[in-house]
């Protein structure tokens, strides 16, 4: 059945089945069926009677008339064997065997006529016209004896082809039935022509006639044929339920049975002289006018019912395919069943769950689509709410084919204008899903209060009010109070009253925030014990936040053995950090203070050291015109780095005083660093020569000097750039070399360490371009003979580079120097 026909048949689908789109009756079908077996039965019994006659020699069975037309031996055999032959073939459920011997049967009926019509086109005589029998009846007729008529001989062809394709379901219905009604005309034929008194209809020409209990044979045997598939073809057409069954029998009975009246009416009429026979044939004719504007008017009126019937008919198919439209598209699985359990409307969802299609399921019960097991547990529960009487809802888990799956299954009666049941419609809802997460949630909850009880620390839960909800076992080490004594009181009745404003604040003020973060608190914190005693606490707390209501989670810990470590800690901490203070104190040293070179410097140590560090500087006044100036960093931190700045400061100090050029002081630091197992320093030497006003450095890798000419802006001082010192092995390695470049008076130098422009997650030499620009606005058109000016130029410097001065996690180290341009002790500089 297709969905449209599922569709327009849904409300009746209980009350007749539909073969080929037509409605029917299984009585009405069965009843067809009977017919047809006993319409093949007496057509078979004629046969046996006119063949007796022929064994027996009895003219009264041959000829059923005195005088009439024999049945030939050959025809009472052919009808025999057709009989039997349709017998079988309409009977359900007949033997392979059974089946076999009557296709064999009409196969060889079929041969008999055909032979026969062969004789009659050739001329000839093939012998089988008195095979069995001499023919006695000559006298009756003419032809050659034994040999059946004509017009007997097609229908018994017909007839034969006809019961072979009666019996093969492969063969359209049609053709058995068309057949079967050709067999029934030959055969009324001859009896109109007895009816009628005219022998041309029993005789053709000079050949033999057909006798009258043959023409009453053919007939039963052409309805046995056009009834053996009554749901099929075109006896589906004249037997169906529908309004089209009705007027074709109506319209069949009036053509079988008022034209052959009107003919005997108008023959007794010329036989008595009522009137001639052209009046006859004209009455004749408007009789048949008559009769049939009578039943184009009726049938006019049965179309007119058909028409509103059939509006009615697409309104409510209509409606169906809105109802089905709204089934497809609704997730849950939807169907809906006859009282008896076949399904009479299925969505798409219930197709994809069984994965059958709709065409699979419809006019099907439980048990022909569905597993053994689920169609028991469906037909129960449809069983339990037709007795019910009203909708039931439960869950219930289903074993589909896709797997076990946890439903909602809504099953209600649909109930007539009566208020009787006549259908089941069933709703399905898929919640495996919702199910897993509840089970889930009761899993996590059970999860959860096995963590909250085995919590190392006091742990309370409390609403966004400050209400205790839950606390762990925890609570009573720590406080002295029953966990269940403390659910319902306010939390911070836990605090000392004395602190309870301060610690109420701060807990509202966790409360306000639009998004609140988990924090740890333990500044100024305090418990209170059932004994009255207060101990210091730490305090993390985190929200939880749902659609009724914010949770907010408290976890308690002890920190006085803490408070007692971290004093010992700091004590010793602060003691560290005086020792380290005087130590690099004393390693770095003060840069004099000459009056020919003003100076200014930062040093900041890394905090994360306790203030010592491997970053140096020093100014070394050579002669009175020349002046050496280093800076220097040992890559790493702490006493070691410190220690190895202290010897690095020394010697090149003393390096410095013999007068040794920048190269060579690299060279000679190069081979110190070298003995020096796994160090690496970067330093930079400069001479100043104010009388020749220029400058000599060299580099061992470390960053680019700064300087501020006075008539331009600030830019790095260009020099060779070697490797830091301990890169060299023992071997000749990377030489250093020196450059010598002109500073003008009034010139500006900046030297620095990587401390001051090196940050995690920027560009060195981004930091670097910034120092300049720095530089160039603290110090331009500015006295750099000035130490005061320098000082504000080198705090704008570390305020502009370093974002927090008290948090920086690298030593930082910067020296200015300017170099004058006014007369110094009587000299030019």
């Amino acid at each position: 059945m297709t969905r449209d026909q599922q569709a327009s048949a849904l409300p009746g689908a209980h009350s007749a089945e539909r073969v080929d789109g037509l409605p029917f009756h299984a009585r009405a079908l069965a009843t067809a069926h009977r017919v047809a077996g006993a319409a093949a039965v007496p057509a078979g019994l004629l046969g046996l009677v006119g063949l007796i006659g022929w064994i027996s020699g009895t003219d009264a069975l041959k000829e059923v008339l005195p005088g009439a037309v024999a049945m030939k031996a050959n025809t009472a055999v052919a009808l025999m064997a057709l009989g039997l032959s349709l017998y079988v073939a309409v009977r359900a459920g007949a033997r392979p065997g059974a089946l076999a011997v009557s296709r064999v049967a009409a196969v060889l009926v079929a041969l008999l006529g055909a032979l026969t019509l062969m004789e009659y086109a050739a001329g000839a005589d093939l012998g089988i016209d008195e095979l069995l029998f001499a023919d006695d009846t000559v006298h009756q007729g003419t032809g050659p004896p034994g040999r059946m008529a004509p017009q007997t001989t097609v229908a018994l062809i017909a007839a034969g082809v006809g019961s072979v394709c009666a019996g093969a379901p492969r063969v359209p219905a049609w053709v058995s039935q068309v057949l079967g009604l050709a067999v029934g005309a030959l055969g009324m034929l001859r009896l109109y022509g007895a009816a009628y008194a005219v022998p041309e209809l029993e005789q053709f020409g000079p050949y033999s006639g057909m006798a009258l209990h043959t023409a009453v044979a053919l007939i039963l045997l052409g309805t046995a044929l056009f009834l053996a598939r009554p749901g099929e073809g075109c006896a589906g057409l004249l037997l169906n339920a529908g309004t089209t069954g009705a007027l074709g029998r109506w319209l069949f009975v009036t053509v079988l049975v008022v034209p052959p009246l009107l003919g005997l009416a108008t023959l007794a009429g010329e036989d008595e002289g009522v009137f001639g026979s052209r009046l006859g044939t004209a009455l004749l004719v408007c009789g048949h006018v008559a009769v049939f504007t009578a039943v184009i008017f009726a049938t006019l009126a049965v179309g007119r019912r058909v028409e509103v019937a059939h509006g009615r008919l697409e309104w409510q198919v209509r409606q169906n395919a809105l109802l089905q439209a709204f089934m497809d598209h609704t997730p849950a699985v939807v169907f809906i069943k006859d009282l008896d359990g076949r399904f009479l409307a299925v969505n798409t969802t219930f197709e994809e769950s069984l994965k059958l299609s709709r065409d699979q399921v419809l006019g099907r019960r439980d048990d022909e689509v569905m597993p053994s097991d689920l169609a028991r547990q469906v037909r129960a529960a449809d069983l339990a709410v037709l007795a019910a009487g009203r909708p039931v809802q439960r869950e219930e888990r289903l074993a589909l084919p896709a797997g076990a799956r946890d439903v909602l299954s809504t099953l209600f009666p649909l109930r007539d204008a009566s208020g009787t049941p006549y259908a089941l419609c069933g709703v399905v809802t898929d919640i495996t899903d919702r199910v897993a997460a509840q089970r889930e949630v009761q899993r996590s909850h059970r999860r959860f209060l096995a963590l909250l009880e085995s919590a190392p620390d006091a742990t309370l839960i409390t609403d966004g009010d400050g209400t205790v909800l839950m606390a762990n076992p925890q609570v009573q080490r720590l406080f002295g109070r029953v966990p269940g004594d403390l659910v319902g009181t306010d939390v911070i009745g836990l605090v000392p009253a004395a602190r309870r404003r301060r610690h109420g604040a701060l807990l509202d003020a966790y409360f306000r925030l639009r998004a609140p973060k988990p924090t740890v608190l333990d500044t100024d914190l305090f418990g209170l014990r059932g004994d009255g005693s207060e101990f210091p606490v730490e305090v993390s707390v985190s929200s939880v936040r749902s659609e009724q209501e914010t949770l907010v989670v408290l976890t308690v810990r002890d920190i006085t053995e803490r408070r007692r470590l971290e004093a010992e800690r700091a004590e010793r901490y602060e003691q560290q950090r005086r020792i380290a203070y005087t130590l690099q104190h004393s390693l770095m040293g003060e840069p004099p203070r000459l009056a020919h070179l003003p100076c200014a410097y930062r040093y900041l140590a890394s905090v994360q050291d306790p203030g010592v560090g491997g970053d140096w500087f020093d100014v070394i006044p050579l002669d009175e015109r020349r002046t050496g100036v280093l800076i220097g960093d040992v890559m790493g931190r702490g006493l070691e780095a410190a220690a190895v700045m202290g010897q690095l400061r020394a010697a090149s100090h003393a390096l410095a005083r013999t007068g040794v050029t920048p190269s060579g002081l690299m060279g000679a630091l190069d081979t110190f660093v070298g003995d020096l197992a796994g160090q690496l320093v970067t330093c930079v030497y400069l001479v100043l020569d104010q009388s020749r006003h220029e400058v000599t450095l060299c580099s061992a890798g470390h960053l680019p000097v700064i300087v501020l000419p006075p008539d331009g802006p600030a830019c790095r001082l260009t020099s060779p750039v070697g490797v830091p010192l301990g890169v060299n092995d023992a071997g000749p390695g990377v030489p250093f070399e020196e450059a010598t470049r002109p500073l003008p008076p009034g010139s500006a130098l900046v030297l620095y360490t990587d401390g001051l422009v090196e940050r995690p997650g920027t560009d060195i030499e981004a930091q670097i371009d910034v120092l300049t620009r720095t530089v160039d606005l603290a110090l331009k058109g500015a006295p750099v003979d000035d130490p005061g000016t320098l000082d504000q130029a080198a705090d704008r410097l570390v305020g502009t580079l370093v974002a927090d001065t008290d948090i920086s996690d690298d030593d930082v180290t910067l020296l200015l120097l300017g170099v004058p341009g006014t007369e110094v002790n009587g000299l030019r500089t």
